[in-house]
């Protein structure tokens, strides 16, 4: 086994070339899509200075995810998923043109930020579930905690340094600086994607995209373990997203580094959480660590919804971003150790909606509250509402407080057929 700093298993790294170049891609991605990602409410909030505006790209985003997050399921199952996953990065790497060119106008149109916010919520919702199923087929059924755990890696360092960068750029250079940075990360991932090797379609060719849908679907209500922790994820971010507000929560601070830092919080708690997570190999009953996980998230957001003080603000992030962390390792390798690999693809469209929707309807719920309430109330009562919530959600859904990976039929089911792929 392949260790790193921390104790982290690179062994997927290691062993597998193809989910190496499929994990560098991704992060040279999200290292500049995590930056375009702040600085567009930044620039909505210099146009407007409205906290609803900025909360309602929320609901711009909100149809493109629900309608392409399951399609992208369905598609991931039938088509070539390397071919669907360079094209929608094409797509990505044009939109985030048009953010280019729209921010050198010398009055940038608002419109445009939320057109742009559809069509990135839509190619996305297309292309992640293709992603998630690959990384499944890349890695061995037993290192899928291992990639898990890589993930989170990934994702976090690109959430600490593509928003710190990119809100400093934002500040210092204006948003355009930021958005030509982004073409270029696009640029360097394409390039890795097209050297993927090609990927066969899958069994569902023969069905029509309705009646694929519906056994993914069926499948889907067959597994009341893994819709929990869909409803688990989609409540945490819908009452208790707070990114959308940070460049607000940064006002009250008359430190200039304010909004860099905010940033920073969720990722560096989530970061430092990953690297010490060598913990979570001891854990097998996997759906009670995702809603104790889930309950410290919205704790974390209510201390930084309440608080005054810059570093308890800090502190709240940081120990909320550490809470979805853990969650999300052991989400994923829930996922990917019990679905089996043909309605992987289906699934993890409707995975993409639970954790996309949620962040989406999340800042439209935050902004909408902000303006009919205050903000420090909305950021408060979110965080603590889902503390709660979940609680009710582990109380109604059995079948996820009891899920054992040692014992669950399933997770031996996807090894059994896992094992003769393995082998060659």
């Amino acid at each position: 086994m392949s260790q790193g700093l921390f104790g982290i298993d690179l062994t997927p790294l290691r062993v597998s070339s193809q989910y190496r170049r499929l994990y560098v891609a991704g992060f040279i991605s999200m290292l500049g899509s995590q930056a375009t990602y702040v600085v567009v409410p930044y620039q909505l909030r210099q146009l407007t200075h409205s906290t609803l505006a900025v909360g309602s790209l929320g609901l711009a985003e909100l149809v493109p995810l629900v309608a392409f997050g399951l399609y992208g399921g369905v598609l991931a199952d039938r088509l070539n998923r390397r071919r669907l996953i360079i094209s929608m990065e094409q797509v990505l790497m044009l939109s985030t043109g048009v953010l280019f060119v729209n921010a050198l106008l010398a009055h940038p149109v608002t419109w445009i930020l939320y057109a742009d916010a559809a069509v990135v919520a839509a190619a996305a919702s297309l292309q992640n579930p293709s992603v998630s199923a690959l990384k499944q087929i890349f890695v061995a059924h037993d290192l899928q905690r291992a990639a898990s755990t890589l993930s989170n890696v990934s994702f976090t360092t690109a959430s600490i340094i593509g928003p710190a960068l990119g809100g400093l750029a934002a500040v210092t250079l204006g948003p355009d600086t930021v958005y030509l940075a982004n073409i270029v990360t696009f640029t360097f991932s394409l390039l890795l994607l097209f050297s993927l090797k090609a990927t066969p379609t899958q069994s569902t060719a023969t069905e029509s995209d309705l009646a694929a849908l519906r056994t993914g679907l069926k499948y889907a209500r067959s597994r009341p373990d893994i819709v929990g922790t869909y409803v688990v994820d989609l409540l945490a971010m819908i009452l208790a997203f707070p990114v959308v507000m940070l460049p607000f929560v940064a006002a009250r601070f008359h430190e200039t580094y304010a909004l860099s830092l905010l940033y920073c919080g969720l990722p560096a708690g989530a970061l430092v959480a990953t690297l010490t997570s060598r913990w979570t190999r001891r854990i097998h009953r996997y759906g009670r660590a995702i809603v104790a996980a889930a309950a410290l998230w919205g704790l974390g957001i209510a201390l930084f919804g309440y608080s005054s003080s810059l570093w308890l603000v800090l502190l709240g992030l940081a120990v909320g971003g550490g809470a979805d962390a853990v969650s999300g390792i052991f989400r994923n390798t829930m996922w990917n150790e019990s679905i089996p690999p043909e309605v992987r693809g289906r699934m993890a469209g409707i995975e993409m909606i639970s954790y996309s929707l949620g962040p989406t309807a999340g800042q439209f719920r935050a902004g909408v509250m902000a303006a009919w309430t205050t903000l420090r109330f909305s950021l408060t009562f979110g965080g603590l509402a889902c503390t709660g919530s979940v609680g009710v959600v582990a109380a109604a859904l059995p079948s996820l407080w009891r899920f054992d990976a040692r014992t669950d039929e399933h997770v031996a089911h996807v090894r059994a057929l896992r094992e003769p792929e393995e082998a060659t």
